[in-house]
């Protein structure tokens, strides 16, 4: 199979090094796009380190990368709202496409990528490595014996801490028109997990959400009122704890801080801006075609980074909590290690609450990314038993929770799923579970 990618920011180099070097007798990198010339000469030499030649184009090149090079499919690494850009122009130009969540961020960019799709016939998948990590696939095993009986309700927080969460408030994340907001952006690989593990899809969405912490006034109250735009150049940045230094991060430095003249773009704006427009404290409520229904909140200031799930069912109780990081300190992670980080308890009615040897793995996001990207690149690896391959149907389901609560948090209502697609005319298929 041939492949290319567009967008060479660190997102695209799991991919990269997927195709080009672990799983390069099956696959073929064809091509790489970028608008920053910089990045996109980055990529390419760590790809002529493997002895490999490799074209490159910048991004108006796009459709000339795909004549020329003929790739198979696409793979879309570029920022949220640049994404159904080039699926679609993907789609139409014959190939399938292979995107990082979430697939877009609003209703006008989705009905693009459906009415794409459905012109084209062309397939999209949507990388959703949650749903690989061992411990998360562990619950769908647990809930799919039936040891809880039906569901019936989901309470699940999600915690970011005060390192991981920052960030989303320093990169072009912060802008909602750019990332759909946290709900979108990060939530939607939660709202995924949640569709999956309960084989179903929401049909109305309440939401509240507010920026409560990464705002003006929290810096006034940490003493740094004296603020530059950025931490490069920030008169505070050696009393802030909230500080980015792209100089003394190597990796960094050469992706972000070298290759600013060539784009503008500056990685490590403050968190406290004014004109930040997405929100830090959300809490949603759904409910689900079988009847469950879901409480969830995320926080992107906690003292402490992991999630919390707690699955209701008519027989009992399914709980997993994970530790990813213990705290933050003087701006540093304290982070968990090793299996004793994640705990998971089975408690059927009657009996006493079993405390079960977690799932583990190796490797990036809890041992996810291996396992899914051998079920990405690899033809010899056994069919899935648990579903977790995604595509643009569960992608779109996925980012629907998120947009529904952005327009809840903005109106006050409630949001119908089913009229709510209707009235911008988007025909979305029910997922078969």
């Amino acid at each position: 199979m041939k492949y290319a990618i567009v967008g060479t920011g660190s997102r695209h180099k799991m991919f990269r090094r997927a195709v080009a070097d672990t799983y390069s007798r099956e696959n073929t990198l064809v091509g790489l796009c970028d608008v920053n010339e910089h990045r996109l000469a980055i990529s390419a030499a760590a790809v002529a380190a493997k002895g490999n030649g490799i074209a490159t184009y910048r991004a108006e090149q796009f459709g000339e990368m795909i004549t020329e090079q003929k790739p198979d499919t696409v793979i879309v690494t570029v920022p949220d709202y640049l994404h159904h850009e080039y699926i679609v122009e993907a789609m139409r130009a014959g190939c399938n496409v292979m995107t990082e969540k979430p697939m877009t961020i609003d209703l006008d960019k989705l009905k693009a990528i459906l009415d794409a799709q459905e012109e084209t016939g062309r397939s999209v998948t949507v990388t959703f490595n949650y749903r690989y990590t061992p411990a998360r696939t562990q619950l769908k095993d647990i809930l799919m014996s039936g040891a809880i009986g039906e569901i019936t309700a989901v309470d699940f927080t999600w915690y970011l801490d005060r390192v991981h969460g920052a960030d989303y408030f320093r990169r072009w994340h912060r802008y909602k028109n750019q990332s759909g907001g946290l709900l979108v952006h990060k939530s939607s690989h939660h709202f995924d997990l949640v569709n999956w593990w309960l084989g179903s899809s929401p049909v109305s969405v309440t939401a509240h959400g507010r920026r409560a912490f990464y705002k003006p006034e929290t810096a006034e109250a940490l003493g740094l009122s004296e603020r530059g735009p950025r931490c490069h150049t920030c008169p505070s940045a050696d009393r802030c704890d909230f500080k980015l230094d792209l100089e003394g991060n190597e990796p960094l430095r050469e992706l972000y801080l070298e290759a600013e003249d060539h784009d503008g773009y500056m990685r490590d704006l403050c968190v406290f801006d004014d004109d930040i427009t997405i929100e830090d404290t959300m809490q949603v409520h759904a409910l689900y075609a079988n009847g469950a229904t879901m409480n969830y909140t995320l926080c992107a200031y906690s003292p402490w980074e992991g999630l919390e799930i707690t699955f209701h069912g008519t027989k009992g109780e399914l709980t997993h909590r994970h530790v990813e990081v213990h705290g933050v300190f003087g701006g540093k992670q304290d982070k968990a290690k090793g299996s004793e980080s994640m705990t998971t308890t089975l408690h059927v009615a009657g009996q006493a609450p079993q405390h079960l040897d977690v799932w583990a793995g190796e490797g990036d996001h809890g041992g996810a990314d291996p396992v899914m990207l051998a079920h990405l690149f690899d033809p010899s690896v056994a069919a899935d038993n648990y579903g977790r391959g995604s595509s643009y149907i569960d992608g779109a389901w996925s980012i629907l929770t998120g947009i529904a609560a952005n327009t809840s948090i903005e109106t006050g209502e409630t949001i119908h799923i089913d009229r709510f697609l209707a009235e911008n005319g988007i025909k979305l298929p029910q997922k078969k579970w």
